[in-house]
């Protein structure tokens, strides 16, 4: 077996449907092979080949999933948030060495303006109407002769196929190399541990430009023959509609986003019912065990709890699939790479709490011209987290909290995802995040913002009241604050780091 993506995209059936989109005719997985050689071709000839960085600045849709993949497969893709501020294009440009820039023809995306300052050719991605989804040319818009890349065709499985940066919460965002290796790895592996066949159909609605909706919701089902069906990005008033359009047997999703889903399903019984879902995929920030129930009432589909990192190349443990036995509150079993638990450098029995660390094929090398990060993030072979969990007898993982989300109130330490569960049992509360605030005395105090349900009304000193009958006081939060949505990232996961200065609160 070859660890490219000729391997990768090689299962499909030509004639079989790839990628879909609403309202639009469907790709096939022929077509996109297809498309894949032609837009390597196309790259070579603008200047950029292997290891080269090819920055995508595209919306959420099958163009940005064919276009990820094609330079991936020839260069090194760099997505970035189409969102970002002229100030970030040109951090985030500059960082990576980009050499061209990927927009929509007529963009006037402030990273084109950024491009021109630095010096990076900007190339316009055209669809023409009425092609299939995904289907797309590339030209440059100065329209100058170029030099050919130096290094063309296919890459190989130690090139580099894709570049993203860390979240950078507490400190600059590190550029994160992962190879055409790790890529293959964690696609196999998220295509093996949900069983994917060319039957599947996948309801995208994660941004294409992070490694959760990349690999999970794009690459892996692709790489099963499987079809994916290409949002424009998450809309809950949307959802339901396009599930009818999309007829999916499964989709992935962050936290918010099922709660989100789960707010609308009541009105939308008949769209579940005629869509039966073989299973739901959630991961990159931890799911209250309420909503998972929740959720698998609704659709009568076991959820899947997972757990990944872009370091990981997403996917590091996962729950399994039925009959075997699914844990709520757990992110399941290793699934792919080994999983481990260490306490300053000695690995712990079962049962024990230490530091979450892993390796295998799908783990990054290494950060880029960051020794530091990288002397601190790897240790005797094994990838450190961050995260602080406990393995059972069965070796199903618990995560009991991010080193550097946990709170030090005094010393005292309080994990910030306890409280959020025993909050989440309140019946007027609808989804909550916890963190730490400063303190003069304490260092830090406990603190959460709490999104109430429709027509429910609850006060602080009534949430702090339930939570003090559960925990020990040191853990109850000393500032609740009421607000009509959870503030989030780009990515729609829960930011706890930094929240109490966004918040104004310190």
């Amino acid at each position: 077996m070859t660890n490219n993506f000729q391997d990768l995209l090689s299962r499909g059936d030509d004639a079989a449907i790839a990628l879909r989109a609403p309202g639009r005719p469907a790709l096939t997985h022929g077509g996109l092979r297809a498309q894949v050689e032609a837009t390597i071709t196309s790259l070579n000839a603008l200047g950029a080949g292997r290891n080269d960085r090819v920055a995508i600045v595209l919306n959420n849709g099958p163009e940005m999933a064919a276009c990820f993949i094609a330079c991936a497969a020839g260069t090194t893709s760099a997505p970035l948030n189409p969102a970002y501020r002229g100030d970030e294009f040109e951090f985030y440009l500059s960082d990576l060495g980009a050499k061209l820039l990927i927009v929509e023809r007529g963009s006037v995306s402030p990273a084109v303006e950024v491009a021109q300052k630095l010096g990076v050719r900007v190339v316009d991605l055209v669809v023409e109407e009425g092609l299939p989804a995904g289907s797309f040319t590339l030209q440059a818009r100065d329209g100058a002769p170029s030099i050919p890349a130096a290094l063309g065709g296919y890459a190989g499985p130690g090139d580099v196929g894709m570049v993203l940066h860390t979240s950078g919460t507490t400190s600059r965002p590190k550029i994160v190399p992962l190879s055409v290796g790790n890529l293959h790895a964690s696609a196999s592996n998220i295509r093996a541990t949900l069983q994917f066949t060319s039957a599947d159909i996948g309801l995208n609605i994660m941004p294409l430009f992070h490694i959760h909706g990349l690999i999970a919701g794009v690459l892996a089902p692709l790489s099963a023959g499987s079809q994916v069906f290409c949002t424009p990005g998450f809309n809950a008033l949307r959802f339901f509609t396009w599930m009818d359009e999309a007829k999916p047997t499964w989709y992935t999703a962050v936290p918010t986003m099922h709660q989100a889903i789960v707010q609308r399903a009541k009105g939308n019984a008949e769209v579940i019912a005629r869509n039966p879902l073989r299973f739901l995929r959630s991961s990159s920030s931890s799911m209250p065990p309420q909503v998972i129930r929740e959720l698998e009432e609704i659709f009568k589909a076991p959820l899947i709890e997972s757990y990944g990192m872009t370091e990981a190349t997403h996917q590091m443990a996962s729950n399994p699939l039925p009959p075997r036995a699914r844990k709520p509150g757990t992110v399941g079993v290793a699934a792919g790479p080994e999983v481990a638990i260490m306490l300053e450098g000695v690995l712990l029995p079962r049962g024990e709490t230490g530091e979450i660390v892993i390796r295998g094929a799908n783990v990054t090398a290494g950060y880029e011209n960051n020794p530091k990060a990288n002397e601190e993030g790897f240790l005797d072979g094994w990838f450190r987290t961050g995260d602080q969990g406990v393995m059972d007898e069965e070796g199903y993982v618990s995560i009991t909290g991010r080193l550097k989300e946990i709170i030090n109130r005094g010393g005292e330490k309080v994990s910030p995802r306890e409280v959020d569960e025993v909050l989440m049992d309140h019946p007027a509360v609808a989804q909550v995040v916890c963190f730490g605030m400063p303190h003069p005395k304490l260092g830090e105090e406990v603190a959460a913002v709490v999104v109430l349900k429709e027509g429910v009304a609850a006060t602080e000193r009534e949430l702090q009241d339930f939570v003090g009958k559960r925990v020990a006081d040191y853990k109850v939060p000393k500032k609740i604050l009421f607000m009509d949505e959870i503030p989030k990232g780009a990515t729609g996961k829960l930011q706890r780091i930094g929240l109490a200065q966004k918040l104004g609160l310190g």
